[in-house]
C-alpha cells in the first residue's frame, strides 16, 4: 500500500517531456496500489467511470483514469500518430506513473489490446489484468464477430432524441432504451463529441501492430479477467477465447445481452467478475 494524491484528484502526469508527449490528462481517485485504467478508440476516460464504484469498494486502489491522445483532454499525437506511437506514448505514461511500483490494469476495447502489450512489457509488476471487450486483432477484417442484434427498440424514444445523438446510440448499444440512453449520454458521448477528428484519421491509418506472441514469449501469470458481450459486433466474443492461451489464470466470460459498452449493457455481472478479479489478485499478492 502507498500513500498517494488526495482522492478524485485531477492533475497532468508526470512527464520527462520526451517519452509522454503530449502530456496525459489524468483523474485520480482514492489511495493505495496504482490501477490504471485505459479507455478504447474515440471515447474518454468518462466510459469507465461506472466501474468507479465497484473498483472503489476493496478500499486500497489508486485508480489511475487517463484519456489517450486525441481524445477527451489529452492533445493529440504528431504524425504518424498510430497505434505503434499510441503504445509507445503509453508505456512512458505509465512509467511516469507507477515507476518501479507494482500495479494493475483494465482495458477496455482498444484500451484492452494496449493493456495487454503494456502487460507484457512491465512483466511481473504487474499484479493483475482485466480486459473488457479487448481488441484482439486491429483489422476489422480479421475479427470474428456476430452480426449486429438488437434486443429492445423503442421507435418512439429514439425518435425524440437529436438526430445524431441517436445515430451515435443505435450505432453501439443493443438495448435502445431511455434508461440506456442515459447511461450512454452520461459516459460514452461526451468523449465521442470532443474527440480530435485529425487524430482518429492518423489512428486508423495506422491501425495495425507487430504480433505480439512468439514461440518464446513467456505467459502472464497475473491474475486476469477477459469480459465480452454475446451480441458484441464490434470486437465479438470469440477471438478473445484464444487469449487463454496466453494468461494462464484468466476467467473468460461472454455475457448475454451485451454488446461492445458490456458494463453498461450488463452492470451487475460484470461488478460481481471484477470484485472477484480483485479478490484474486489479493490472494495471490498475499
Amino acid at each position: 500500500m502507498r500513500g498517494a494524491a488526495a482522492p478524485d484528484a485531477v492533475e497532468p502526469a508526470r512527464s520527462d517531456g520526451a517519452i509522454t508527449n503530449p502530456k496525459p490528462w489524468i483523474q485520480r481517485r482514492g489511495t493505495g496500489t496504482p490501477l490504471v485504467i485505459i479507455h478504447g478508440n474515440g471515447v474518454d476516460h468518462r466510459l469507465l467511470l461506472p466501474l468507479d464504484p465497484c473498483l472503489a469498494t476493496p478500499g486500497d486502489w489508486e485508480r489511475i483514469y487517463l484519456d489517450l491522445p486525441g481524445f477527451g483532454k489529452t492533445a493529440a499525437l504528431e504524425e504518424p500518430g498510430g497505434l505503434p506511437e499510441l503504445l509507445h506514448w503509453l508505456r512512458g505514461t505509465i512509467s511516469d506513473l507507477v515507476g518501479h511500483e507494482e500495479f494493475a490494469l483494465l482495458g477496455n476495447s482498444l484500451g484492452g489490446l494496449l493493456a495487454g502489450r503494456i502487460a507484457s512489457m512491465f512483466g511481473g509488476q504487474v499484479l493483475g489484468l482485466a480486459l473488457l471487450a479487448p481488441v484482439v486483432h486491429p483489422r476489422q477484417r480479421d475479427r470474428r464477430v456476430p452480426l449486429r442484434s438488437i434486443l429492445h427498440r423503442d421507435p418512439g424514444f429514439l425518435q425524440s432524441l437529436d438526430p445524431s445523438d441517436a445515430h451515435e446510440f443505435e450505432q453501439m448499444t443493443v438495448y435502445q432504451s431511455a434508461e440506456s440512453w442515459a447511461a450512454f449520454r452520461d459516459t460514452a458521448l461526451p468523449g465521442i463529441r470532443t474527440a480530435d477528428t485529425a487524430a482518429g484519421i492518423r489512428l486508423a491509418r495506422g491501425y495495425r501492430l507487430d504480433d505480439e506472441v512468439g514461440p518464446d514469449t513467456p505467459p502472464l501469470t497475473c491474475p486476469t479477467l477477459i469480459l465480452t458481450g454475446r451480441q458484441d459486433h464490434i470486437v465479438g466474443f470469440e477471438d478473445q477465447i484464444g487469449l487463454l492461451q496466453r494468461y494462464p489464470h484468466a476467467t473468460y466470460m461472454a455475457l448475454d445481452g451485451a454488446g461492445h459498452n458490456v458494463h453498461l449493457d450488463q452492470p451487475g455481472p460484470v461488478d460481481i467478475l471484477l470484485k472477484d478479479w480483485i479478490r484474486r489478485i489479493r490472494q495471490a499478492a498475499f
